[in-house]
């Protein structure tokens, strides 16, 4: 048989296609990150795909009535926007299986000898108050949050040692982006960073998508509408004792035990505390920052800009609630703006996305 040279160049087309294909990560695929010093970190391939972002009036009422514990007459749920609508996830991208942890950043100080914003001179970050011991709604209302000088991730004011199994806290929206650029230089140094892709902070597309799990479904949280099924499934506000204490938390609770009244390590669930991608910790735990600013009109398919010519954000977006939070508060939907770039609490944490980079500035003001 005579090969022309149409024929070659057809077959070499379908060779490359072939190779391509057969490269593509499919759904669930996982990579561990060798951090150096014995420290590894986990991401999941998420595929492109179209989910349902925000919330009903439905969901709405039920995070603010007797179970979802939410107060009502605020603000907060029309952050979520007035009803759910189509978004698309144009592009796959890999996703950290959990929160970065403390033992994951610290091995990012050590090497970088990076400075938090709340270990500067001058820096603070929002933590526990230990000397709270109430609401006292009925006289002088106080907080059990507040702001202080010389503690850090190192130190979240915990009232027990700082895990490095922990999800890391007490860091700024500066701060995670500058462990996503270490992390970038340093797979890129070593070979293993594929052409195209950076690690950087989910898109708030990318963070709501990958929380539902590939359900394309309005639904509360990642398994469904009802609270009780969460059992077992999530790090929340519920009926633990507060360290060295006889009372928990104040205000509505999830009626069981998750035996943590502060953080739980991260995966601490295992499979049953993981979604339909894989991804734990995506209701409660930490709050888990994106790369947008914060529209109060709710999410965009698109990275959103405080000014889209410039691409600068000043008040980043955080999502999915936390432990301390009450079950209305930590919903796929819920969002909310954070102070500032440089702001940091012992409630707010983050986890890493792996995807195509997103044009934004090296350093937010």
């Amino acid at each position: 048989m005579k090969t022309t040279t149409t024929t070659v160049c057809v077959l070499s087309a379908l060779t490359i296609i072939a190779v391509t294909h057969a490269a593509e990560p499919a759904k669930g695929d996982t990579k561990r990150l060798d951090l150096g010093g014995g420290v590894t970190l986990e991401v999941v391939f998420i595929p492109p795909g179209e989910f349902m972002m925000g919330s009903t009036a439905e969901e709405k009422q039920w995070a603010t009535g007797i179970e979802g514990g939410a107060t009502p007459g605020t603000t907060r749920e029309s952050f979520e926007g007035e009803q759910p609508r189509l978004t698309r996830v144009r592009n796959g991208f890999w996703m950290g299986r959990t929160e970065v942890s403390v033992g994951q950043f610290r091995r990012f100080a050590e090497e970088s000898g990076f400075v938090t914003d709340a270990e500067k001179p001058g820096g603070e970050t929002q933590v526990f108050d230990p000397e709270w011991n109430g609401y006292h709604l009925t006289t002088k209302v106080t907080h059990p949050w507040k702001s202080m000088k010389g503690k850090s991730w190192r130190d979240p004011n915990w009232a027990f040692p700082n895990r490095d199994v922990f999800p890391v806290v007490c860091v700024s929206y500066n701060d995670m982006k500058a462990f996503c650029r270490w992390l970038t230089d340093r797979e890129r140094k070593a070979g293993r960073l594929l052409q195209g892709l950076e690690y950087r902070l989910p898109t708030e597309a990318e963070w709501e998508y990958g929380c539902r799990g590939g359900s394309k479904e309005s639904r509360y949280f990642w398994w469904g509408n009802e609270l009780e099924e969460g059992e077992g499934r999530l790090n929340i506000s519920a009926m633990d004792f507060l360290p060295g204490r006889t009372k928990g938390w104040p205000l509505a609770k999830a009626p069981w035990s998750d035996g943590f009244p502060f953080v739980s390590p991260v995966d601490h669930y295992d499979e049953k505390g993981r979604n339909g991608f894989g991804l734990a910790d995506m209701c409660g735990g930490v709050w888990e920052f994106v790369i947008d600013h914060f529209d109060p009109k709710g999410g965009h398919e698109e990275v959103y800009y405080e000014n889209a010519e410039k691409q600068t954000v000043s008040r980043p977006v955080c999502r999915g609630g936390n432990y301390f939070d009450v079950p209305g508060n930590a919903r796929c939907a819920v969002r909310l703006g954070i102070r500032n770039v440089t702001y940091s609490d012992s409630r707010d944490g983050f986890r890493i996305c792996l995807g195509v980079p997103q044009k934004e500035p090296l350093d937010s003001r």
